[in-house]
Order: C-alpha cells, then sequence, then structure tokens
C-alpha cells in the first residue's frame, strides 16, 4: 500500500522533530490519606525494617538482598498446555520450568500454571499491601515493576539469577483534553505508557523474565549449554532481548525483515552487540527460520511462543490496578499483532480476581491495523474459521503479522472479558497518533490503532462518556519519529494529514514574523 512508504532519510525541514521532546509528569488520581492502606513489608516474610542502615560500601543491592533473604516461600510455577482440561490437552501434562521446551506433546501451545491454592493461602488484601510496599524501592529485585509481583510472575528463581534493569513502573497519564475536547467529555480517560521503559516498549516487562530464567539455566547446577538466545522480530523484541542479554553477558541473535522495522528500532540491538540478521522476508518468515534454527542450535527461543515472556507482561495490568487503588477500570484497549500482549493482560487481572485483590474483570478490546487483521476477520465471523494472511505494510509495523503465534489465546482472553476487536486504517490510525500528539502525548501508530479504536467504540455509545478507560501505549512515539515526519510534512502518499503541523519558514524579520504570529493567534490576542 502506497501510504505506507517511507522516506529514506529524514526530512530536514522537520529535523527539529527530532530533538529530545519534554516528557509529561504522570498524574494519578489518589484516594485521599485517611483512606489508602497501610504500607506492609518489602519481602513477604518478613517485617519492613524502620530506621535500615544504609548497607556497606563494599556491598551492592543483590549482596544486601542475599543478607536478608527470607526462607523460600513454597510457592510454584509450572509449564502446562494451553489451554488445559476439557478441549485442551489435559492437565496430566506438566512440564519443570526449568526445562527447554515450546510445545505440548500435541504441537499447542503451553501456559505458565502458579499453585494457586498455595497463593490463596494469604488474602487478596495481603498481596494488595506486599506489592504496594514494594513501589518504587532499590530493594533488590523488587524496585522493578515486574519483579515487585516476584511471586505471581516466578516464585522459585533465586534473586542472584534475576537480570533486571528496574523495568515497569510505568506512569498511567490522564488524557484530560484528549477525552474532554476529542472525545464528547470522556472524564476518565487514561494511557497506561509502557513504552517508558527501558528500552521504549512493554517488551521489557517479559524479556526480564525470559533471560532471567536463561541465565538460572546456564549457571551451576543446571549448567544447561545455552550458545544463546534467538527472536524474530519486528523491532521492539529484538530491542529488549538485545539489552537484557547484554546485562547479563549472554548472546543475543536477531532475525530482523529487512527494510520493515524503523531505523531507531533497528539500531538497538546494534548498539547492544547482538547479531543481526537482516532477512529478506516478513516477520512471519522470520519466525519460521528461527524455529527452525533453534531446532537444530542450542539457541533460547524468545518470541512469545515462549510463554515465559508472557509471566512479566501481564504485570503491566496489575501496576493498572494499583495505580488506581485496586479499583477496577471499565474498559482496557490494548493494540494486537502476534496477541500475546492482550492474554497477558487477561493474564493478570483474572490472577488478581481470582486471588481476590479485586472482585471484577474490565472489558478488553484488542486493535489491529486494517493491513494486518487476522484477528478481526476472525472475530467478525463469529470466531468460526480462523485464517491467517500475508499482512500488509503499515505504520503499525510492529503488529505487522498476519500469522499471529498467539491467536487461541487471544480468543480466550477476549471471550472470558466480554471483549472486543477493533480494527484501524493507516489514515485512522496515524490521525489519531497525532490528534493526541496535539493534547501531550508523543504516541506510537500503535497506540494510534488503539486510540482509532476508541474513537469508533465511542463513537457509536459501546464505550460511554463516563466509563473509566485505559489506551495500552507500547512503546515510545521516538521509536517512529520518520513516520511522523512524513504526516507532518504531509509527504504520505493519498493521506490527507489531517493534524499536520511543519514548521512555517519564515525571514529573520521582526514583521515578519509578528505577521505570522497575528495570523496563527488571531482571536487570541
Amino acid at each position: 500500500m502506497a501510504a505506507t512508504t517511507h522516506a529514506p532519510s529524514p526530512s530536514p525541514s522537520l529535523s527539529f522533530l527530532l530533538s529530545r521532546p519534554r516528557s509529561a509528569a504522570p498524574q494519578l488520581r489518589l484516594r485521599p490519606a485517611a483512606h489508602r492502606r497501610v504500607r506492609c513489608a518489602t519481602d513477604a516474610a518478613a517485617p519492613a525494617a524502620t530506621n535500615k542502615p544504609r548497607r556497606a560500601a563494599d556491598e551492592d543491592i543483590r549482596e544486601e538482598a542475599a543478607r536478608h533473604r527470607a526462607p523460600a516461600n513454597g510457592f510454584s510455577a509450572w509449564y502446562e498446555p494451553f489451554p488445559p482440561g476439557p478441549g485442551g490437552a489435559g492437565t496430566d501434562e506438566r512440564y519443570s520450568l526449568d526445562e527447554i521446551v515450546y510445545r505440548s506433546s500435541s504441537g499447542g501451545l503451553l501456559d505458565v500454571r502458579h499453585d494457586m491454592d498455595a497463593l490463596a493461602r494469604h488474602p487478596g488484601s495481603y498481596w494488595r499491601d506486599l506489592f504496594d510496599s514494594r513501589v518504587g524501592r532499590t530493594v533488590w529485585p523488587y524496585g522493578s515493576g515486574v519483579w515487585s509481583k516476584k511471586e505471581f510472575v516466578l516464585p522459585g528463581i533465586d534473586p542472584d539469577h534475576i537480570v533486571s534493569l528496574f523495568e515497569g513502573n510505568s506512569n498511567l497519564f490522564w488524557a484530560e483534553r484528549l477525552g474532554r475536547d476529542h472525545l464528547a467529555g470522556m472524564k476518565d480517560l487514561w494511557v497506561k505508557h509502557c513504552g517508558i521503559s527501558h528500552t521504549g516498549s512493554f517488551k521489557d516487562l517479559g524479556m526480564t523474565v525470559l533471560v532471567s530464567q536463561v541465565n538460572r539455566l546456564r549457571r551451576a547446577p543446571l549448567s544447561r549449554p545455552i550458545a544463546g538466545v534467538g527472536c524474530a522480530s519486528t523491532g521492539d523484541t529484538s530491542a529488549a532481548l538485545s539489552a537484557y542479554c547484554a546485562a547479563a553477558g549472554i548472546p543475543a541473535i536477531v532475525f530482523l525483515p529487512a527494510n520493515r522495522i524503523s531505523l531507531e528500532q533497528l539500531i538497538q540491538p546494534i548498539a547492544n552487540g547482538a547479531t543481526v540478521l537482516s532477512l529478506d522476508t516478513d516477520f512471519d518468515g522470520c519466525m519460521r527460520l528461527i524455529r527452525e534454527v533453534t531446532a537444530e542450535l542450542p539457541i533460547y527461543l524468545a518470541n512469545s511462543l515462549n510463554s515465559l515472556r508472557l509471566e512479566g507482561q501481564k504485570t503491566a495490568a496489575i501496576e493498572i490496578l494499583q495505580q488506581f487503588d485496586w479499583e477496577v477500570p471499565d474498559w482496557v484497549i490494548v493494540p494486537g499483532g502476534n496477541l500475546g500482549n492482550i492474554y497477558a493482560f487477561y493474564k493478570g487481572f483474572e490472577m488478581c480476581r481470582v486471588l481476590g485483590l479485586v472482585d471484577r474483570l474490565p472489558r478488553l478490546v484488542c486493535a489491529q491495523a486494517a493491513n494486518a487483521n487476522p484477528l478481526y476477520r476472525y472475530y467478525k465471523s463469529g470466531w468460526t474459521q480462523f485464517q491467517p494472511q500475508v499482512a500488509e505494510p503499515t505504520f503499525a509495523s510492529a503488529i505487522q503479522i498476519g500469522d499471529p503465534v498467539s491467536v487461541d489465546r487471544a480468543v480466550v482472553a477476549l471471550k472470558a472479558t466480554n471483549g472486543i476487536v477493533a480494527e484501524a486504517t493507516e489514515e485512522e490510525l496515524m490521525n489519531a497518533m497525532s490528534l493526541a500528539d496535539r493534547t501531550g502525548m508523543f504516541a506510537c501508530p500503535h497506540t494510534g490503532v488503539a486510540l482509532a479504536a476508541l474513537f469508533k467504540l465511542r463513537e457509536e455509545g459501546t464505550i460511554g462518556a463516563n466509563d473509566r478507560t485505559v489506551v495500552v501505549s507500547t512503546a515510545h512515539g521516538l521509536k517512529f519519529s520518520q513516520s511522523k515526519i512524513d504526516y507532518h510534512d504531509q509527504k504520505i502518499e493519498d493521506m490527507a494529514c489531517k493534524y499536520a503541523n511543519p514548521p512555517v519558514s519564515v525571514k529573520a524579520d521582526f514583521g515578519a514574523v509578528m505577521d505570522v504570529l497575528k495570523k496563527r493567534l488571531k482571536g487570541k490576542l
């Protein structure tokens, strides 16, 4: 499609757009202090110390944590076929997380299952208070937004094996002006900025879990002969994998579709020292190749076929609940490509419901680009038959996937939450992204897909003016600056670029400057 052709280099007239933007401060709505819960222990088995002495100068935070470590908590997790029970492969098939396995015996997906009975020995209030007590701390590893929920993620891993860059804890942006001025008075509209993480996308949340487990497998006493970790990627997965492998000293191998990701995404794995293979195929072709390679070489597969990553990604859902003081939003809208993330959000919300942290689930919306919309077509058919497709180019390049691995997971999540699948054309997603930017955001095109879905659902009355709604922003807008440059330079073929705002060329003359400003500010002076 011609609309998605990118210029080979940034437009000189818009080079200013590549300068560093000012970041918006998070705006959080909290209950009055008298109604907030009392914070409790940082460690599940020990009370918080008051006036804690500073650690010794020759001791790092891992060593300090080891000195204060509590006994094993008795929680556990393992792999089971997905879905379990009736209609699935049965719950008698089970694998240790220390096994290198990606598929069930029947060739289906696997899922990480937790000993819910053990976790349920503590009431929901215990888990709420425990997780709240860890927010913003530097106590290893609980300062991470993922590992602050360690018991719900990988309960059995030794903290010494964890590879964390203190990911997560991303802000929940109150989209006040967008909701008020452009969505018919929505007063409770929020954007979860998962792209405000170490490598600029939500993929960090899952990659810290996967690379930590690989780090455990490679070290004594397991000492598995894993030569490296590999992934097929449309950009963000490769950036996250390469950063976490670099931090752990583990080789990373990345398969990228040539000329289909942004330069900003491409440079991340290169800078982190990964082996980057640029292949003349699309993401689905890269995925087929990486699966063949990992079947022959001792390279651990890092794609979302590996269910470990979903354990980290589900913590974004738990963070949303924390940020609303454990009140459940009405709607959560998630961009969908390979479709693991929509299931991860469901899994996080559902785990909190089952364990009594909350009493209901939000309704989920999976938003797809119209050029890569196999789930949307499946949904519109009444879930009768899934048909993979060859995805067409889209500005939302990270979700340009025609044969998603996690389609069955997504269906479970949507059916369980009375969810909806929506789509957005290229013009709709770029206009939605650009309009959001005009209200203080700096959104990526994938967030534009989710925002465009919100506009449609709001217009048809499915989402009400008073519904608390969260749009998940999956990546930082700076990763996709070229698409923004092309939009504001109005260089996108067959697209009106309704909200384009190119710079105005003006002579360095007082009179000329005044003429332009008076014209722009007409009626406001």
